[in-house]
């Protein structure tokens, strides 16, 4: 009997950990926002020659709402000035991002690109 209750504070340590993980997995999945942003070239760090992604930007950007984060992600190649992204970002940053119009912008984003 003695050995298991000194088994229980271990199994309910184990059962915790588990659970916490599980739950940080599914966050990490899960969450998304979307940013949006305007590329300025002389914000392009060259991080690579070798691998795919030769390049790093890291720029002011903004949610729907117009709230602004600096984000960081890296691309294969030198892209457009001022053509403007969507930014998909998860748990772990940048996912992928696509270019697009400025009609397409969020009204609080296209206010923070006309100031």
């Amino acid at each position: 009997m003695e050995d298991i209750k000194e088994k229980i504070p271990i199994i309910v340590i184990g059962i915790l950990a588990i659970a916490i993980l599980g739950v940080a997995f599914y966050l990490m999945e899960n969450y998304e926002a979307t940013y949006y942003t305007k590329i300025d070239n002389t914000k392009i760090q060259a991080i690579s020659s070798t691998d795919e992604m030769k390049y790093q930007y890291t720029l002011d950007c903004y949610d729907d709402k117009g709230k602004k984060k600096e984000l960081s992600f890296k691309t294969s190649r030198e892209l457009k000035e001022n053509s403007y992204l969507q930014l998909e970002v998860r748990i772990i940053g940048v996912h992928r991002w696509k270019e697009v119009q400025e009609e397409e912008l969020p009204e609080k984003v296209k206010e923070n690109y006309m100031k």
